[in-house]
């Protein structure tokens, strides 16, 4: 396959570039000599004020920031979205269904976009134990929150447009971890030092981690393959690690003793759809502490495949499990308050 990196220059419309894969996909955009669009909604972060970089004042659901971000571009990489586990299901729908529709609507409109690809995630497969699990294998009809579902509606977005002439690709990393993560390894750091982080079941289960160059590298990769067009692909670090090597690793990098406590399998699933369910019934501003997604997080076998990445993206992972995490447990220990 081609190397991407002879690929002629692209004027790259980006969403999402604040995030922890857009702030990424932006650094690989701008070394690799392309230009980039970014959409933001607030004050432009340190980050995106420098060459090559064309901040777009606005969101997905106005029309004429739309325009002004597609105007010219050749590629689009969409990486905006509410994550999370909690929340009302009304705001999911609105960020990760409906304004995809308005962006696959404006995009399918431009003349000259050599391609429009997607982050999707892992997320969308059935909430159940996986070995192995490939793209063949579609999204249930039902999702266990908010966020894998509308994740799954917006995948069927996307191949819609795809059908009316869109050249999208979707992309599903599992979870990511690195710098500029905002949330999840934020919150595991808190647990750790609090003492109130406890396994589900003996921590074996792999984790289906995508350390986030490496889901940056399949968005470069779907970005020029020819084959890519129409397609998802399952993406992770390749080499899997058990949560207990997971949060380990954290707590190695923070300086913190490594958890010893578990909650045994039998009793985390009854527990969790008790908590979870009366947590719903009270309108909980936050999640409990048991909550279906956090029990998908800890207590299932997430090993997918990414052959179908490899063959037709010539995709490879970039950055070890082992380094990844340094870097990403380096920039948290930076970025906490003195």
């Amino acid at each position: 396959m081609r190397d991407i990196k002879m690929m002629p220059p692209a004027t790259l419309f980006l969403t999402g570039a604040t995030g922890l894969i857009g702030s990424h996909v932006l650094e690989r955009a701008l070394a690799e000599g392309h230009a980039v669009r970014a959409l933001v909604r607030g004050e432009t972060p340190a980050f995106l004020q420098r060459p090559g970089v064309t901040v777009i004042r606005g969101d997905l659901t106005q029309a004429a920031a739309l325009r002004r971000g597609l105007d010219g571009a050749t590629v689009v990489v969409h990486c905006a979205a509410k994550v999370g586990d909690w929340g009302d299901p009304r705001d999911y729908e609105r960020a990760n269904v409906d304004a995809l529709r308005e962006l696959t609507a404006a995009a399918g409109a431009v003349k000259g976009l050599t391609r429009f690809v997607a982050l999707s995630s892992l997320g969308v497969y059935e909430a159940r134990d996986h070995y192995g699990t490939d793209e063949a294998t579609p999204p249930p009809a039902r999702s266990l929150d908010a966020y894998t579902r509308t994740k799954a509606q917006a995948e069927a977005v996307v191949l819609a447009a795809v059908a009316t002439g869109l050249p999208a690709v979707l992309i599903r990393p599992g979870f990511v971890y690195g710098p500029r993560d905002r949330h999840v390894l934020p919150a595991l750091a808190r647990a750790l030092r609090q003492r109130r982080f406890l396994y589900f079941g003996d921590g074996q289960q792999l984790l289906d981690n995508t350390g986030v160059h490496n889901a940056v590298e399949a968005v470069f990769r779907a970005l020029f393959a020819p084959a890519a067009v129409g397609e998802a692909f399952n993406v992770t670090d390749g080499v899997l690690v058990s949560r207990r090597t997971f949060v380990g690793a954290v707590a190695a990098g923070l300086g913190l003793p490594a958890p010893r406590g578990a909650l045994p399998l039998a009793l985390a699933r009854p527990l969790t759809l008790v908590a979870d369910r009366v947590a719903r019934a009270l309108g909980t501003a936050e999640p409990p502490l048991l909550s279906k997604a956090r029990y998908k997080f800890l207590a299932l076998n997430l090993e997918f495949s990414i052959a179908k990445a490899k063959r037709l993206l010539g995709y490879e992972p970039r950055v070890s499990f082992d380094d990844g995490m340094r870097e990403a447990v380096a920039w948290l220990r930076a970025a906490e308050p003195a």
